[in-house]
């Protein structure tokens, strides 16, 4: 079960409800939880030590954000696509990955450069240990690291959205160490492009990345 806690970025204590959102919305971006999968409530409650209120409330919620999906007898389940509409979801978030490269690149301080290369090393030394699970999270941190980067707080959020639906089909095309090692190099050439302050090569290493992670993304749920 994801990295779900009692505090939230800053500090402050987080409702249970969030505590619940955050720990299913992390397992399901770093593909714990696959597509068509049920949600165990009573599970996740024992998990997270809250009652079945909360857990409850946040299956809601992702249900209307279209994360989840109300299965029969009151159960819900992670969201499944069809390779056509994969295809149109990973359209759009190629896109949005894209202008978070263009605006980064622009916008980057000192503070989100450091940020963005703490989470890179954390992604060579995760996939180096070969934990599959955990390079999921690291290689998610690392994004997120760059919508921040952005300084825009609703492009951040539309950028994670989509990173979240398509992370159990990512998740994949990730079936030895060696693919997590060849995944985390591949970041290099990425941040060298968005750490050169031009926006267009930024969107180019961007395109290159975003193109061929997708078609492995899409190549690996052909054989599923």
């Amino acid at each position: 079960m994801a990295r779900g806690s009692d505090t939230g970025p800053n500090g402050p204590k987080v409702s249970a409800v969030q505590k619940v959102v955050v720990a299913l919305t992390d397992d399901i971006a770093a593909g714990v939880l696959s597509p068509g999968e049920r949600v165990d409530e009573v599970r996740l409650a024992e998990q997270l030590g809250v009652s079945r209120t909360p857990v409850r409330e946040a299956l809601n919620q992702l249900v209307a954000q279209r994360i989840l999906v109300a299965g029969e007898k009151r159960g819900v389940r992670v969201a499944q696509y069809s390779r056509e509409e994969l295809s149109q979801i990973f359209e759009v978030m190629y896109e949005i990955e894209v202008m978070c490269a263009r605006m980064a690149s622009q916008r980057l301080t000192l503070l989100s450069r450091s940020e963005i290369e703490l989470a890179q090393a954390k992604c060579i030394r995760i996939a180096e240990a070969g934990d599959r699970v955990e390079y999921m999270h690291a290689n998610e941190d690392l994004h997120h690291a760059i919508y921040r980067a952005t300084g825009n707080a609703f492009m951040e959020e539309l950028a994670s959205e989509f990173r979240r639906r398509t992370g159990p089909f990512r998740a994949k095309k990730f079936g030895s160490e060696k693919d997590l090692i060849a995944s985390a190099k591949s970041h290099e050439s990425l941040l060298a492009s968005i750490f050169s302050a031009d926006s267009k090569v930024a969107s180019d290493g961007m395109r290159e990345h975003m193109a061929a992670s997708f078609l492995q993304a899409l190549e690996a749920f052909k054989h599923n």
